[in-house]
Parts: C-alpha cells; structure tokens; sequence
C-alpha cells in the first residue's frame, strides 16, 4: 500500500519521547496489580489467575492513549515553561496524579480488548493467547469438567468486568492527590463519558455485522463512520487529550482547540486500524492476516469497496465478508477486490485529510510548544503505523 506520510523521523522520535513516560505508567499498573493480587489472594489463592492474565494485557504496548492523555495535560499545566517534568525527576506537582490517571485509562483499555476478543471471538492479542484463549487453556491443561472454550468466555467476560471496576479505582487514585480538587469532579465525568461513548461504539459496530443486510446501502459510509467515531477516535485519542488538559485545568477555549486535534486524529488512528486489519502483516500486528474479513467487520473501507465494485463484485463480498472459514485464497481475492476498485487508496486519502485537518486545528490553538511538538509528533505516528 501506498504510504502518505514520509515521516519516520517523528515517529522514532514519539517513540523515544514515550520511553520514560511509559515506564512511569508501568510502574504504577504494576503497583497497582500488586495491590490487588495481595486484596484477591485473601479470597482464594486461585484468583492469582485473573491477576496474571490482566499483567499479561497491560504489560507493554503503545500506550498512545496514555501518551495523549499526558500530552494534553502538558499542554495546558506547561504554558509558562518548555521543559519537561520528567526529566526534573518528576518534581512536577501533579505527575503523580496524571500517571495514575493515564494508568486508568489504559486498564479500561484492557477491559474493551478482552471484551472485544470474546465478541469477535479472536484468538490472539499482540502475538499472544486473547484473555478467553488463555483462560481455555487453562481449562485443558488442568484437565477440568466440562468445554474449556465456554470456561474461557465466561471467565474472559469477568476479567473484563473487573478490570473496568479496577480502572475506576485506579482513576480515583489518581484524583485524590490532584492538587486542585476542583478539577477532579470534570475529569470523572469525561471519563464516565469516554466509557460509554466506546461501548455503545462497540455495540453499534455489532450491530452493524448483524443488521447491515436490512439496512440502506446508501448509508452505509455513514453508519460505517459513526463507529469510527465513537468506538475509537473519541475514546483512543480525543478523551485523553481532554482528561489531561482538565486534570489541568484547561479554559473551554483551548479544551476546543484540543478536541478539534484529537477527533481528526482519532479518526486516522482507526482507519489505518482498518486497513491494518486487512492488510497488515502477522508478524507486526499480532493478529491473523485478514482477520477483520473473517469477522465481518462493515469498516468504512468495505462501505467504500461495495460502493465503488460493480453488482457481481459485490455480492462476492457480501457472500464472502463475515465467514470464518475464508481460505487465504478468498482473503486474497478480497484484498486485491479492494486495492483495485480504489476503496484502500480512498481510505489512505481520508487518513491524509483527518491529519491535515488536526494539524490545521494545532497550528492555530494557543498551547505550550512541547506539547505542540509532540502532538504533532504523534499525529504522523498513529498515522503511519504498522502495527
């Protein structure tokens, strides 16, 4: 696939800035498992298993939620300088409180992963067992009564349950040591707002594998671009950025400003998602080669193939998207259907367009410079990812 965006550069060096940052964060998850692995084994010694199973999710990544959730703290509490408090030792007042609130958000994360690989019924998270598969596994390797694959659903499901619960405890840590208390009541209603708007984007993205047959073709694009909006760009990238400019104490101008970034940017973040779930290598991604085909995911990229494919073409992918059992052979035909109608670079254009337009939206908000810096940094990297 064509790439839109020579910027290597800026993506090592997003990379390389997130280092000490997402060591932070990992203490404190780490901290904060502790805690609970030593809260859980007053219960039952068993429940280890739930503990190992959430290190295993939240240990590493890209943390890109994190990251924009720090940066638009940075944004707003660095107006006055252009250092970085990380690099003071972390003698900036509220780094503790926005770790721990960047910590939150990666645990809810967690929990919309491990939901997501029941829905979809995906197999592997990042080159590893998905929570279901590894609690499955633990079924047969105990030998145990009865289907090991209902056990590791159902056990999956509660993972995730508790891990939305823990990511409310987590976020409450983190607010009790903000310094001005004030602020805390708006960064919890953003967060409360940020877990409804991705499951209800969940379950519209559901609903649209099921009901698109009854629906208007006409609107499909459109049905296809408000799960982009809602399961992704709002949570991944606009969210963050405003839980950590709140945490700050950011003006409702500069808030705007910071949202009118994020759901641009947001929005590329999942497009190449889609793409990357398509045509993405294995090796990179974690995932099966055309994964999202075999799980009928109605992205906007397949919106834009039915569109432009003649009447045969796209029976074949109505008859072919959504089966589990696609051979490589018919993922390929798939693939190559989509390059050749024009639908991949129509989505590599739209990346292209939200990027411009975030990038419009940062050259005009009055933010602190490091911060610009990195967004913009960070922009090119959710746009030109591999993985």
């Amino acid at each position: 696939m064509r790439r839109l965006y020579a910027a290597p550069l800026a993506y090592a060096r997003a990379v390389a800035e997130s280092r000490p940052l997402t060591g932070l964060i990992q203490d404190r998850l780490d901290r904060f498992l502790l805690a609970r692995t030593d809260e859980l084994a007053t219960i039952a010694p068993e429940l280890v298993e739930l503990t190992e199973a959430t290190s295993a999710l939240t240990g590493g990544g890209k943390r890109f939620r994190a990251r924009f959730c720090y940066w638009g703290w940075r944004a707003i509490a660095d107006l006055e300088a252009d250092d970085d408090p990380l690099g003071d030792a972390g003698a900036h007042r509220d780094l503790d409180a926005i770790v721990a609130i960047a910590g939150a958000i990666e645990l809810l994360h967690a929990a919309a992963l491990v939901h997501d690989d029941v829905i979809d019924r995906s197999d592997t998270r990042r080159g590893a067992p998905s929570a279901h598969e590894r609690f499955a596994a633990l079924h047969r390797g105990g030998g145990w009564a009865r289907d090991p694959q209902r056990f590791g659903t159902a056990s999956a499901i509660l993972l995730g349950d508790l891990l939305l619960g823990w990511s409310a405890d987590l976020l409450d840590e983190g607010l009790a040591v903000l310094e001005h208390r004030d602020r805390a009541a708006a960064v919890r209603a953003e967060f409360g707002t940020m877990r409804t708007e991705v499951t209800v984007g969940q379950y519209l993205d559901l609903r649209e594998e099921h009901a698109w047959i009854a629906a208007p073709d006409a609107q499909a694009r459109q049905r296809a671009h408000r799960v982009v909006v809602y399961k992704s760009a709002k949570y991944s990238v606009e969210a963050p950025l405003a839980i950590g400019a709140l945490a700050a104490g950011a003006d409702p101008h500069r808030l705007a400003a910071l949202r009118e970034f994020g759901v641009p940017i947001g929005v590329a973040f999942q497009l190449r998602d889609d793409l990357l779930g398509v045509y993405g290598d294995p090796a990179v991604t974690g995932k099966p080669a055309g994964d999202d085909l075999r799980e009928g995911k109605r992205t906007v990229l397949v919106a834009l193939a039915r569109e432009a494919l003649p009447s045969s073409a796209r029976a074949l992918v109505d008859e072919l998207l959504g089966d589990p059992e696609l051979t490589d052979a018919q993922v390929d035909v798939l693939r190559r259907s989509f390059v050749d109608c024009g639908a991949v670079a129509q989505v590599e254009r739209a990346i292209e367009a939200s990027v411009e337009r975030a990038r419009a939206a940062l050259a005009t908000a009055r933010l602190a410079q490091a911060a610009t810096r990195e967004l913009g940094a960070l922009a090119d990297a959710v746009a030109i990812r591999t993985a």
